[in-house]
């Protein structure tokens, strides 16, 4: 009998949500929600709105509306996706009740959010709500959010944006935001603290997860999952199990690394997570405080060197403020629809970097089959929201025979399919229409040198974003990568890209690919394209916002240069993640000095068709133009879709406005 197989009675103790309810596309007459349950269960749906009649759902175990998967004994996921039969009011807060009848604890019957998670409402509410926006007026936006990282969670920043602006306290916090985007990095599963690796292993056995064998490991070393976790000597030391890349000496690699270096090549790699089991624990233990009850007190195992034991001492206490604020990110995930892309770290760092990234690490086994249960846990978990119609369709067989039979021939084969599957990208009917790109599966790969960066989009990418444009007004189009980056820092990147070492500096960027780079500024150019384009974009982990304007002359739709496109590139980087301060110091006065707008530099840029108009963050010392501090962006759009106000709401809950710099405008 498989741990599938096996029942369990109800434990007062064991949480009976794991994770959620998580909202995410939601629309007049559809709403889906996302949960992580104890036990299979039927749902029933509630929706009252303040004016008209109350509606409700009774979701059986089979009905269309209601997709389970089981991952474990005490692990499954309730993907819920319901048409409606009257649609409902916009601009209104529609307050909705969750209610579960649980297959393990049938005689309980109905139970809702009060008994299985009592401090999901805000203030003053006995129930949890939604909105569905007639116009997107409010977007909060970010992305890179490492638990571990020295700075506050920025979550926690949007969880008090919302509850500011219901009780109409507080600067910024008048407008409700519609909308919560993700843009990348939402987990890292190439860089897991030591506690929290130890709180996978623990979680992983509580809900009786199934083991996975794998292949690819070197003689001598353990082959399966469990065996990882039970040896405590692999703490900080996992990149002993991933597979090398044999390289030719030269004396670069001695200096940065040498030869025979891991396929996974993340500096923080050492705790890089290997099997679905510990990739679907880690989304619990990030979403929600549930999981971590059932996580006994952790201490550093012994055999630690004197640098570990010190590393895992500062961990420990940043994984424990951590914890402290997911209450507040359950509440806030349970109210706004939440949009999420994936970027590398959602997978693994560098992820399809460049096609000699590719051939190395879909060549081996091991590296292989780590991508592939990222690439599962994260359709699982995040892509199936964006798209429940087309994901939930496609992918239904493989997340489940990947669920089921862990390290099997049947596994790998899920994972070939999930390789192979290109419809990541997204685009949401809201006003103005929400459009999230995939930059990194449907690369455009380098003709020149299989160790180029790949571009990071291909031209049937490009033109089918094109297609989607086409007679739109205004757009918000999500790039993980921005489109429009800080410059000084890209030089530096394509600099190491000429001496063939893009890994040494993370060298994703638009610009890097000639064809990447042309097809998607020729959008921008194209007669037909939007009036105002907001860009979202993170990953750099940090803040910054530009607007570009066309400097070409080229006659538009209303025939005169004015009807040119306004062009704003919004980065909000990270939710909890930032860079050395003295080290982006160095580099904002350094790009600030190096493309001023009468630098013959802007000239050798692909740019130099565009006008950049780069905006200081308020409160930043002179000669500023990036924030360095993690958060939560804030856009606020008047009616037209341009936008009236930007902001970095810091977790320290500090706004900071970007302000134009009309002087500074540059000739990119």
């Amino acid at each position: 009998m498989t741990p599938l197989d096996e029942t369990i009675s109800a434990d007062v103790d064991f949480p009976a949500v794991l994770a959620g309810p998580i909202v995410r596309r939601i629309q007049s007459d559809r709403l889906t929600f996302w949960l992580a349950t104890r036990s299979p269960a039927d749902v029933r749906l509630e929706l009252q709105p303040p004016e008209g009649d109350e509606q409700t759902y009774h979701l059986t175990q089979g009905n269309p509306a209601l997709t389970c998967h089981s991952a474990g004994v005490r692990l499954h996921y309730l993907l819920i996706d319901v048409p409606l039969e009257q649609a409902l009011p916009v601009e209104t807060l529609v307050s909705y009740r969750l209610s579960l009848k649980f297959d393990d604890d049938v005689d309980k019957g109905w139970q809702d959010h009060s008994a299985w998670a009592p401090d999901l409402c805000y203030s003053g509410r006995d129930l949890p709500f939604l909105r569905v926006p007639q116009k997107v007026s409010s977007i909060m936006h970010g992305s890179c959010r490492k638990p571990h990282s020295p700075c506050g969670d920025g979550l926690i920043a949007a969880d008090r944006l919302v509850e500011d602006a219901l009780s109409n306290e507080g600067a910024g916090a008048s407008i409700l935001p519609e909308l919560l985007v993700m843009s990348g990095d939402q987990v890292y599963v190439d860089d897991v603290a030591g506690p929290m690796l130890q709180a996978i292993t623990a979680l992983i056995d509580a809900l009786g997860l199934p083991d996975e064998e794998l292949n690819g490991i070197d003689e001598g070393l353990p082959v399966n999952g469990g065996d990882i976790g039970a040896m405590p000597e692999l703490l900080y030391h996992r990149d002993r199990l991933l597979p090398k890349i044999d390289q030719k000496a030269s004396v670069f690699d001695v200096l940065f690394g040498g030869t025979n270096k891991p396929v996974f090549t993340s500096v923080h790699a050492r705790n890089h997570l290997i099997t679905l089991a510990e990739m679907l624990a880690l989304y619990l233990l990030v979403w929600s405080p549930a999981a971590w009850s059932m996580v006994p007190q952790v201490f550093a195992p012994e055999g630690l060197s004197e640098m570990d034991r010190d590393l895992y001492d500062q961990e420990r206490e940043l994984v424990s403020e951590f914890v402290q604020g997911l209450p507040r990110v359950r509440r806030l995930l349970a109210h706004l629809p939440s949009a999420m892309i994936f970027d590398d770290h959602d997978v693994t760092d560098d992820w399809n970097l460049s096609l000699a990234w590719e051939d190395a690490a879909y060549g081996h086994p091991l590296s292989r089959r780590v991508i592939g249960n990222a690439l599962i846990a994260y359709g699982l978990n995040q892509g199936w929201g964006n798209r429940p119609e087309t994901i939930g369709t496609d992918l239904h067989e493989v997340f489940q025979n990947a669920l089921s039979a862990p390290g099997t021939e049947t596994h790998d084969k899920a994972i070939n399919q999930i390789l192979d599957y290109e419809k990541w990208d997204f685009d949401w009917p809201t006003d103005p229409p929400l459009i999230a790109l995939d930059t990194r599966t449907r690369r455009w790969r380098s003709e020149r040198n299989s160790h180029y960066p790949s571009g990071l989009l291909d031209w049937e990418a490009v033109t089918d974003l094109q297609a989607k444009l086409r007679g739109q007004d205004a757009v918000l189009l999500v790039s993980a990568a921005p489109i429009f980056g800080v410059k000084l820092i890209e030089t530096v990147q394509r600099l190491f890209t000429m001496i063939g070492k893009p890994l040494m500096v993370d060298a994703e960027y638009w610009m890097a690919h000639p064809g990447t780079a042309e097809a998607i500024l020729n959008v921008f150019q194209h007669r037909n394209t939007p009036q105002h384009f907001v860009i979202l974009s993170g990953d750099v982990h940090y803040s910054f916002v530009y607007d570009v304007e066309l400097r070409n002359g080229l006659a538009r739709r209303g025939g005169h240069r004015d009807a040119n496109p306004h062009i704003c590139q919004v980065c909000s980087s990270g939710i909890k993640n930032k860079w050395p301060d003295r080290l982006i110091a160095l580099l904002d006065h350094g790009n600030r000095l190096a493309f001023s707008p009468r630098s013959p530099l802007n000239w050798f840029t692909k740019r130099r068709g565009m006008r950049v108009i780069p905006r200081k963050p308020v409160g930043t010392s002179d000669g500023r133009r990036i924030l360095n501090a993690s958060g939560i962006g804030l856009v606020e759009l008047d009616d037209t879709g341009a936008p009236t106000r930007i902001q970095q709401v810091t977790a320290e809950f500090e706004f900071h406005p970007f302000v134009r710099r009309e002087k500074e405008a540059r000739l990119d």
